[in-house]
């Protein structure tokens, strides 16, 4: 569900043509407006991003992920190759998602004692910042009562309940909680997950039967990331200015917003693109096309790799004035959490920098004692070039270390990387991959200190014979 790539090469891309000027409050003289107006699509994109992910997810039409407002949706089963709600899914967690209206007041969730299973309850406001996780890493595994409430709420927080308020009246839960085996996950965590219970305030513990917040059945189903490229400039930009305006801005945007009042993007403004100088217009109607073609460039460099991998970006989570990062986690895994919480190295690419591909044979090789450092668990997720899984004929799309591998006899464990079946004796160990291009994204969560401060870095993926 979440993953942050190449920073470094889209900040290239996106400003090969115009000087960035510096934050500030006013246009420079003669500054070509293309250049605001591309700082505000990248500031807007996460927000409408996150909004059109509510509106599909409030929307019963959409199935698999379908959750009333203020009510959670307990997934108890991985996706499959089907699953195109959400890039970079996970098959290593149950998930327990809730979008919540917090604007008619808080509302109260109860979490059990999980007995030891590790979970977690990440909260995003409608900026993409998590704000919030509580969860085995930060409030322990015994039972909790929090009140989550809106950013304008002054009222009393109950006796025995933690408040948790949010900076906007919005807010994207997305749980975890870990999960061994399907056996596993019908024995302990489907219990578990049951409760997880979403409530109006002062009726903690008890199951939300207030009245339902009508979901929205307006909005098409598809890739958020593609309904966003195909939005026409002056759509998206009014989509934002009515977002910033439903969910007021923290004031640290204070500046890039005065900014980008000269083109009329801010909370209920009007933008419209006639009111662009002629000459720029065509420009400032491509931003859409150009931004989205430059993340997928970003796929393809190979700048500060680390043995084929990129071991991520320390902006992730939480973002504060790196709008940028902002933008990349959003388009690339919305929904990513803390680097304390999980850290996500993704390859695209073998030791040798070669794009990896179906065609050929790999192998990750951990040494005695090397594989990935987490407190929880570790995964490798196999994705195509869009970011879902791929289709295979043992359904197999993540390895880690609650699957049952087989360890070589010094210690060490290797995990095959290919189209076709390695054989019996390493079957245990294959990640199917497709016959074309393909992408690793390994998760490591509440990863240890080594990890952390990359002492740890992943072995690189080597190319068999």
């Amino acid at each position: 569900m979440k993953t942050h790539l190449l920073i470094l090469t889209i900040v290239a891309l996106l400003t090969a043509c115009s000087d960035r000027p510096a934050a500030g409050d006013t246009t420079k003289a003669g500054e070509d407006v293309v250049s605001i107006a591309k700082e505000a699509y990248l500031y807007g994109l996460p927000i409408v991003l996150m909004d059109i992910t509510r509106r599909q997810m409030n929307n019963p039409q959409t199935g698999t992920l379908y959750a009333e407002p203020n009510h959670f949706r307990h997934n108890s089963e991985f996706p499959d190759a089907s699953f195109r709600n959400v890039v970079r899914p996970n098959a290593d967690t149950y998930y327990s998602i809730a979008f919540l209206d917090l604007s008619k007041g808080p509302l109260t969730l109860s979490v059990p004692d999980t007995k030891g299973r590790y979970y977690m309850l990440p909260m995003m406001d409608a900026y993409t910042n998590v704000f919030a996780a509580p969860g085995t890493r930060t409030t322990g595994n015994q039972a909790h009562t929090f009140l989550v409430a809106g950013p304008q709420y002054a009222g009393a927080t109950p006796a025995g309940t933690q408040l948790i308020q949010a900076p906007t009246d919005m807010v994207w839960i997305i749980g975890r909680t870990q999960v061994n085996s399907k056996q596993d996950g019908d024995r302990i965590v489907i219990p578990l997950q049951k409760q997880f219970i979403l409530a109006p305030s002062g009726l903690p513990g008890q199951k939300n039967t207030g009245p339902v917040i009508a979901g929205d059945t307006s909005f098409p189903k598809g890739d958020p990331n593609a309904i966003v490229a195909a939005m026409p400039v002056e759509t998206f930009f009014q989509y934002v200015n009515a977002l910033l305006y439903k969910y007021p801005p923290p004031a640290a945007d204070s500046a890039v917003l005065r900014r980008f009042a000269h083109i009329n993007v801010g909370p209920g403004k009007k933008f419209e693109l006639h009111h662009i100088p002629s000459g720029e217009q065509e420009a400032v109607s491509a931003l859409p096309k150009e931004i989205a073609d430059a993340f997928d460039q970003s796929l393809n460099d190979k700048t500060g790799l680390v043995s084929g991998w990129n071991i991520g970006h320390k902006v992730i989570g939480t973002y504060g004035t790196d709008y940028l990062s902002r933008a990349a986690v959003a388009h690339f895994g919305l929904g990513a959490n803390l680097r304390e919480d999980a850290i996500y190295p993704s390859a695209g690419f073998d030791a040798t920098g070669q794009p990896l591909d179906g065609a050929n044979r790999y192998v990750l090789h951990f040494e005695k004692g090397k594989t990935p450092p987490a407190n929880a668990f570790w995964s490798l997720t196999m994705y195509d070039p869009a970011g879902y899984f791929v289709g295979n004929p043992i359904n197999r799309y993540t390895l880690g270390d609650r699957s049952k591998l087989t360890v070589n006899a010094d210690g060490s464990t290797d995990i095959y990387l290919q189209k076709d079946n390695p054989g019996k004796e390493k079957e245990s160990n294959w990640l199917p991959a497709p016959p074309g291009p393909f992408n690793i994204l390994m998760r490591v969560y509440w990863p240890k200190e080594d990890m952390l401060n990359r002492t740890w870095t992943p072995p690189g993926i080597q190319k068999l014979p």
